[in-house]
């Protein structure tokens, strides 16, 4: 079975989970069916996580209340209610899961006893908190939607996807506090309560019991009145701390406390035509239970009534002293038996599980190699295609270059051709004679030379003569004349 068809029959489970209605992913729209328990039917905004799922919880066939739950944490976000009525006393308390958190392929369509998921779940506590998480611990498991207030089926009220790590103190305040609201405050100013919108959270703490389950740092609530011309919200706080009395708040300052700073209530519970005489009034009662929660801690009385809204003891607690001993002597046989037998289906499943692990990992495995040997056989055939086909191109770029490298040579030649054509005959005369005028002129140079050479020897030596005849000339000459005046002067002695 490839991913191809696991991712298949993932969407399928998937896509069944969601018209199922019960369970689906804080980033869809709704809770279905149970979209009617929040005002205008819209959930909560800005509360999106990838480990919340919204819970549709279902008991006896319908819808009782809304679950924003963490499988992180492994408490609820918030729980959403509405008309709420006191439930008739005697409340058989049964502590149960929803096996389509850790499973979703479970057939159990409601909530059940932990004992019949564990054989019909897988997985079971993966995300979601177990009654063996707070057994031997300090904590008990509080109720956001108490059983007390819910009349219809205070049955449903009983799943761990409704209870957070309180201790026993703390619950009681809690249920105390719920029970004096609800009754003097908040239903007496909303007509009833047939409109009012109830919404009690909790938000959680570093601190985890058995490192599983967070201890909620402080619970809150919040109410809508959707009565028409009448309507209003309010909020309220407590803390886990022993001196805490539950506070009051507006919605939005409520908002600001939560992480994510959500939106509660579409529109804040239509804040502009909210009746601020009923809030003063709510106030008001909201101070007498204040002052009377600090009266109770001071003086450690009223105990009758927290008891009263406390859950039930199971009923094994309340038998009578036969049954006990009867249970004491059954119990370690059937505890002995619930042992074989989980320890059976435990190594049954496993041995499953094993066998479908390694035929997973065997057919993967011959997938895997199935897939090599397909892509390497691909590789190689592509491979030898490429270079068939390329060997067309690379002869043609051969040829290419060839043609340019002829083309070329032939460019220069016509060039060498269109430059020797273009120079005068005359000039290429001049330059074929002149080494033969060269050679010729030689001798005539020489001539000229020799000739030059003698004419100025001839020069030379007719200028000397010349200069010397006339010197010799002129002084005969003086000489001469010198003499011919002498004789005329004395003839006598001439």
């Amino acid at each position: 079975m490839g991913p191809a068809l696991w991712l298949a029959l993932g969407g399928l489970l998937g896509l069944a989970e969601l018209l199922e209605g019960r369970l689906v992913r804080e980033e869809e729209a709704g809770f279905g069916e149970c979209d009617r328990f929040f005002y205008s039917g819209t959930p909560p905004a800005g509360l999106a996580a990838a480990a919340h799922v919204k819970i549709c919880q279902r008991s006896g066939g319908a819808e009782r209340f809304a679950t924003l739950y963490s499988t992180r944490d492994r408490i609820p976000v918030y729980s959403a209610f509405r008309a709420a009525r006191p439930a008739p006393l005697g409340a058989e308390q049964r502590w149960l899961v929803e096996p389509q958190i850790d499973d979703p392929s479970s057939n159990l369509e409601e909530v059940t006893e932990e004992a019949d998921a564990t054989t019909s779940a897988n997985s079971l506590g993966g995300k979601q908190a177990l009654n063996a998480d707070y057994l031997g611990s300090d904590y008990e498991r509080g109720q956001l939607y108490p059983f007390s207030l819910s009349g219809d089926s205070p049955t449903a009220t009983f799943t761990l996807t409704n209870a957070a790590p309180m201790t026993p103190s703390f619950q009681k305040r809690w249920y105390v506090n719920l029970h004096s609201l609800m009754d003097r405050a908040l239903t007496p100013q909303c007509g009833g309560g047939d409109e009012l919108y109830i919404l009690t959270g909790a938000v959680p703490s570093d601190l985890r019991v058995r490192g599983r389950v967070s201890v909620p740092e402080f619970v809150w609530l919040a109410a809508c009145c959707a009565v028409p011309g009448g309507g209003w919200a309010m909020g309220f706080v407590q803390h886990p701390r022993d001196v805490e009395v539950i506070e009051d708040v507006m919605v939005k300052e409520l908002e600001k406390l939560l992480p994510y700073s959500p939106q509660l209530f579409q529109n804040n519970c239509g804040e502009t035509e909210q009746d601020t005489e009923k809030m003063k009034k709510i106030l008001e009662v909201v101070n007498q239970v204040q002052e009377e929660e600090r009266m109770v801690q001071s003086k450690g009385s009223a105990r009758g009534k927290r008891s009263a809204l406390l859950p039930p003891e199971p009923a094994g607690e309340r038998s009578s002293l036969l049954g006990k001993l009867l249970g004491f002597i059954a119990t370690p046989l059937i505890k002995l038996c619930q042992l074989i037998y989980c320890v059976a289906i435990g190594v049954l499943k496993y041995i499953v599980y094993f066998l479908w692990f390694v035929t997973k990992q065997v057919i993967h495995g011959i997938e895997s190699c199935l897939y090599r040997l397909g892509s390497a056989t691909i590789s190689y055939f592509l491979t030898i295609g490429e270079e068939l086909a390329s060997i067309p191109w690379k002869v043609l770029k051969v040829v290419v270059r060839i043609t340019r490298a002829i083309l070329r040579i032939l460019c220069c030649l016509l060039k060498v051709v269109c430059r020797v054509l273009g120079i005068p005959v005359r000039v290429l005369v001049d330059v074929a004679t002149f080494p033969v005028y060269t050679i010729g002129a030689v001798p005539i140079v020489c001539r000229d030379i020799a000739v030059g050479l003698g004419g100025i020897i001839s020069l030379l030596f007719d200028t000397a003569f010349g200069t010397m005849g006339g010197l010799f000339q002129a002084i005969f000459t003086v000489c001469k004349r010198i003499g011919y005046k002498m004789t005329f002067d004395n003839p006598g002695e001439l």
